[in-house]
């Protein structure tokens, strides 16, 4: 492995970075605390392993005989941001955190259609073989989780020094509108790029 340290500054700063996934996570720990949201891990590793992989080996040989192919990707992530947002919405407040939105199939959806995994894919993975790319693919892991954890210690403290103001209802609207902006401000990059190509 070689510019190992750039492709970690690199995953660790666009991990960092608000985003679809991390308003879940934070979400997340500001209701359930750091605890109880730990197994949403696995939803945001497995929808990043899948669509980091995705990107690289399917969309990334389609899109070079075909260039709509990922804009067309991008526009279903679009659709989904906003369905999750009306879907947070609509359950605000439910006493059921597994009726609720923020749950680990949520999660794994999200980040499979999050537009980092674009980023990390086509700007910040090495471009090498697929078992070439398995070490670049733990250290990315290992990133994840850590950034993840701090997302949800983030949303806990947040919910914790609030003094009972930010309500389960009021963090799910809170976070379905972050998704509904995430969602827009796709759509109008997605169509920015059209028009300009």
């Amino acid at each position: 492995m070689h510019n190992l340290l750039p492709f970690i500054l690199a995953v660790l700063a666009l991990l960092a970075t608000p985003g679809p996934t991390n308003t879940l996570m934070a979400a997340a720990g500001a209701q359930r605390g750091v605890g109880r949201s730990l197994p949403l891990l696995a939803g945001e590793l497995g929808g990043y392993a899948i669509a980091i992989t995705v990107w690289i080996e399917l969309v990334g040989a389609a899109a070079a005989a075909q260039p709509l192919v990922p804009v067309i990707a991008k526009l279903v992530a679009v659709a989904f941001l906003v369905w999750s947002a009306w879907k947070l919405w609509a359950n605000a407040g439910h006493a059921d955190l597994n009726q609720r939105g923020i749950t680990l199939g949520r999660v794994f959806l999200t980040t499979l259609v999050n537009p980092k995994a674009l980023v990390f894919s086509f700007a910040i993975f090495p471009h090498v073989g697929f078992m070439a790319r398995l070490p670049y693919a733990g250290i990315f892991a290992l990133l994840v989780i850590a950034t993840a954890i701090g997302w949800v210690t983030l949303g806990t403290a947040a919910a914790s020094s609030s003094a009972g103001s930010l309500t389960s209802s009021r963090i799910e609207r809170i976070t379905a509108g972050a998704l509904a902006v995430f969602a827009m401000l796709l759509a109008v990059q997605t169509v920015q790029g059209m028009l300009a190509g």
